[in-house]
């Protein structure tokens, strides 16, 4: 038989070259396929994201229902009360009388019994002049006084005389009046005498210097030894008076009026004394009197309080920052002054309902004083108002409040506070992160229902 023409027959697969390795079948498709997956769930993760506090937690358990996280807030009550209203200033202590004891008379200072710093009182003997030349000045007052009276007792004799011989006409009437003139003469002079012992007596009593006023001495400016002169300036110490103790201070011309109307009526105004940065309380005291004109470069008034200054808290020329009460808002609606906020509308607190859920409330605040804030309009006796957590709230937000510090619903009383404003007592602002069980619904049950685990 004749071979076969037909071709032989194949498997569809290309032969491959003798010599050469197979080639290998590339499979790309499928990582193209992963990284696109990768990027889409990169992209729904970015636009879903975390449930943030205070919105849906998203599908839980078995129900698929959204939960609502409470954010745990501090709140505190309105409530009633008094408020003061003060007037701030600064001020600068003054000594009430301060006196600079000079010598009224000429001579060398002897001794200065009392020591710098000394509180004296009034009429204490503080330094001495040397006595003698005014003792001498004294003895010849005197001797010259005896003398004269002696003359004066002789001339009214001779005058006695005179007036019974006038009466026999043994004498002239001349001699007489002569005689009576005399007399007249020597009395004009025991006078003098008089008017020179009671002046010797007055410079030697000068010669003792005691303290007009009572106050504390301040530092020599004199040493005993010198010669020290009536005419002489310098003076020999300073004493100020310190118990009673005045304050000048200002305040704006434009509170003026309210002051000037409380002390035309009579009203006795208190005045606190703080230290410079206002943590402690020196003193009380009471406005005495305002100064007869305005400074126009501060646009400020001059007043002056007294104070008793018994615990010696006040020194002359100390700075401090004074606190006058002018008059005390009687029943008012006050809260935490932390709870008023600031808003574009105005001032506004978030307001509790009975849901436990808050309202944005828009407030007029009138006086604020230390932790607490007057609210004129916008707000009743009861409401409850936020005062920690109101920066994770919104019109409609759903929250758990706490009583914030002991006694903040109370009348008068001040909730106390952590380091940094917070209520001590107040809950923490993080909201707690909710997990549903396996198979559970996922959703709370009110404020005492199980919260998630």
């Amino acid at each position: 038989m004749s071979a076969s023409t037909h071709p032989p027959l194949t498997t569809g697969k290309p032969e491959t070259p003798a010599g050469l390795p197979p080639k290998k079948k590339r499979h790309t498709g499928w990582i193209w396929l992963v990284v696109a997956l990768a990027i889409g769930a990169l992209a729904w993760f970015l636009h879903v994201g975390a449930p943030a506090a205070g919105t849906t937690a998203g599908k839980k358990g078995k129900g698929g229902k959204g939960a609502m996280r409470d954010v745990p807030v501090a709140v505190a009550k309105a409530h009633r009360g008094n408020i003061p209203v003060y007037l701030d200033g600064l001020g600068t202590v003054t000594a009430f009388y301060t006196v600079l004891v000079r010598s009224r008379v000429d001579g060398q200072l002897m001794t200065v019994p009392v020591n710098e710093g000394d509180l004296v009182k009034e009429g204490q003997v503080i330094a001495a002049i040397d006595p003698r030349p005014y003792q001498v000045m004294l003895d010849q007052a005197q001797g010259a006084m005896a003398r004269d009276q002696a003359l004066l007792a002789n001339a009214k004799v001779d005058l006695d005389r005179y007036q019974t011989l006038l009466k026999q006409d043994a004498i002239p009437k001349q001699q007489l009046d002569t005689q009576v003139a005399l007399v007249a003469q020597y009395e004009g002079n025991i006078k003098t005498d008089q008017a020179n012992i009671e002046n010797a007596q007055l410079q030697l009593t000068y010669a003792k210097i005691t303290a007009p006023i009572g106050g504390r001495i301040g530092l020599r400016l004199v040493d005993p030894g010198n010669i020290v002169h009536a005419a002489d300036t310098t003076g020999l110490l300073v004493i100020t008076q310190l118990q009673p103790i005045s304050v000048l201070f200002t305040i704006p011309e434009d509170n003026l009026p309210q002051v000037l109307k409380k002390l035309r009526a009579g009203v006795s105004l208190p005045v606190d004394a703080y230290n410079r940065d206002k943590t402690e309380k020196l003193d009380t005291g009471r406005l005495l009197t305002v100064d007869n004109t305005i400074d126009p470069t501060t646009g400020t008034s001059k007043l002056k309080a007294v104070f008793d200054n018994t615990k010696s808290a006040l020194f002359p020329n100390q700075f401090v920052n004074i606190r006058l009460l002018v008059d005390t808002e009687v029943n008012q609606v006050i809260i935490p002054e932390v709870a008023v906020q600031q808003g574009s509308n105005g001032p506004y607190v978030f307001v509790v309902g009975d849901d436990s859920k808050v309202k944005v409330q828009t407030v007029q605040p009138g006086v604020i004083e230390g932790n607490d804030a007057q609210i004129l309009s916008g707000l009743e006796v009861g409401d409850a108002v936020v005062i920690d957590g109101t920066d994770k709230l919104q019109n409609g937000s759903s929250v758990r409040p706490e009583l914030g510090g002991a006694g903040a619903g109370a009348p008068g009383k001040r909730g106390a506070k952590r380091k940094g404003g917070a209520p001590a007592n107040a809950a923490s602002p993080q909201a707690p992160t909710d997990q549903a069980a396996p198979g559970g619904k996922g959703e709370h049950k009110g404020k005492k229902g199980k919260q998630p685990q």
